[in-house]
């Protein structure tokens, strides 16, 4: 049984060479809990930001050009079949991404300190506020827009058109901000680039 011949197998695969990885490494001995959430964090971030920009990079791209190519296949692979499952892990692990964050800064600065930009905090208070602001973005904006654009829900061609735009917006406001979420993440545990 070859684990790579489906994503469950191969998620699980990558999850047991991780624990491997863990067991073979030099290590204190104790469970550390803080690295867990950390850990997880990153993966569920890279998902996150992962689909923002292919989202903003090839999909909507890609949906444009299949609109306006009328003698091609149209957009209607995409739009049925490949967006909503990318939406679905999209809004996961924005949720998860969060969450866990969340947890994180609880273990190291404190919540409340990251968020009141605390003596310390500072640079990963921003990234949490800038990380907050992306996860309504995705979920109070871009998600009911695009139950709207997919036919999730019914609309008028007009409500459909603002809600593309809206969409993008939001979306773009993502890719945006996450650019300097990224540096307080890495600023934070490394220092800033100044």
């Amino acid at each position: 049984m070859n684990p790579l011949t489906s994503i469950k197998g191969t998620i699980a695969l990558g999850f047991i060479l991780a624990i491997i990885a863990a067991f073979l490494l030099p290590s204190t001995g104790d469970f550390n809990t803080a690295e867990l959430v950390v850990w997880l964090h990153v993966i569920f971030g890279i998902t996150w930001i992962g689909l923002l920009y292919y989202f903003n990079f090839v999909q909507v791209p890609a949906m444009g050009e299949a609109l306006a190519d009328e003698g091609g296949p149209g957009p209607a692979a995409i739009g049925k079949y490949v967006a909503p499952r990318a939406l679905l892990w999209f809004r996961m692990s924005a949720a998860m991404t969060w969450l866990t964050g969340a947890a994180a800064l609880e273990n190291t600065v404190g919540l409340v300190n990251a968020f009141t930009f605390s003596a310390g905090a500072e640079m990963i208070g921003l990234g949490a506020w800038l990380g907050t602001i992306m996860l309504f973005n995705v979920w109070a904006i871009i998600w009911p827009c695009q139950k709207k654009i997919l036919g999730i829900v019914k609309a008028s061609a007009e409500e459909i058109a603002k809600a593309k735009f809206t969409a993008a917006m939001a979306s773009r406001t993502n890719v945006a901000l996450s650019i300097p979420m990224l540096l307080t993440m890495t600023g934070f545990a490394h220092g800033n680039l100044f």
